[in-house]
């Protein structure tokens, strides 16, 4: 299922006191969020989302990364077992496992678009070099660094992976990942959006000068915003947690929001709480008290 509408209210600010309002789902990131550094799930916050699920209460992993990049949570999968990948460009079925996880939604960036935003940001910043993430493949261009855990499918221009006559013509592209090797990772994300404007969704979940380019009015928070209205869960009933600028709309969006004590200044802003740290389970601190407020 591919869908690529906006959601306009996952803007929105809550208009009810969060704290008046029993919570139905969590929300939260993985990396430098429910995840410690070393990408585990600690004990303390495997109890807490199982407590949480135990209560009624759903839970969401909200996440920049691929599908096939969830086995570090697959254990930990309660309830309905649904994720939201590629920083909202597609809701994904964990309950298979690696490997066979299964497309439930696919809100990708159409060819035109991404094509369009290649060209924009190489004019705007000389030097940058792309990945395509597409719901199955990982194709990169040959100067594209090792950044990831895994090797790409195909080393090809950009402009050769997104054309009509490229390798995976009918796959659908979730997202670009564009790197510049000596920008100042904020610096590169206030140019990239000034140059693409609304053809695409720019954001950066990573300590390098890494961002993610997504579909117009994609986003974790109008993925997110989506599959709650799809269960009748308000805005003023969710409880999102992250760190980093790609959290921002879902934190901004949610009745109540958490930044991790590890978070980017933008989250800090955005968010309407603040926890500890992820190697402090501070994901895990928070639904404890959530669960003991409960009636």
């Amino acid at each position: 299922m591919r869908e690529n509408g906006r959601v306009t209210s996952a803007t929105r600010q809550p208009e009810t006191p969060a704290s008046t309002v029993p919570p139905r789902l969590i929300a939260t990131d993985l990396d430098g969020t429910l995840l410690r550094d070393d990408k585990s799930v600690s004990p303390r916050t495997v109890a807490a989302l199982a407590a949480a699920e135990e209560a009624g209460i759903e839970v969401f992993f909200v996440t920049g990364r691929p599908a096939r990049w969830m086995d570090v949570v697959s254990d930990h999968v309660h309830g309905h077992g649904l994720a939201i990948c590629g920083n909202g460009a597609a809701v994904v079925d964990l309950h298979g496992g690696p490997g066979t996880h299964r497309f439930v939604k696919v809100r990708e960036l159409a060819r035109e678009n991404a094509l369009d935003a290649v060209r924009l940001l190489r004019d705007a910043a000389p030097g940058t070099v792309y990945a395509i993430e597409q719901t199955y493949g990982f194709n990169q261009e040959p100067d594209y660094p090792k950044l990831h855990m895994e090797i790409p499918d195909i080393l090809l221009s950009a402009e050769e992976l997104l054309g009509p006559d490229g390798p995976l013509p009918d796959e659908p592209v979730l997202k670009i990942l564009a790197y510049h090797p000596t920008l100042d990772p904020d610096a590169f994300l206030t140019v990239a959006r000034l140059a693409l404007g609304d053809r695409a969704n720019v954001t950066r979940s990573s300590p390098s000068a890494l961002l993610e380019i997504s579909g117009p009015g994609v986003s974790k928070a109008s993925t997110l915003a989506l599959c709650c209205a799809e269960r009748g869960i308000s805005h003023e009933q969710v409880v999102a947690f992250g760190d980093m600028p790609n959290d921002v709309e879902m934190l901004t969006w949610a009745g109540r929001s958490y930044a991790m004590g590890n978070a980017h200044p933008d989250v800090v802003a955005a968010a309407s709480g603040r926890t500890v740290a992820n190697n402090e389970d501070g994901v895990a601190v928070v639904i404890e008290r959530l669960l003991a407020e409960l009636p």
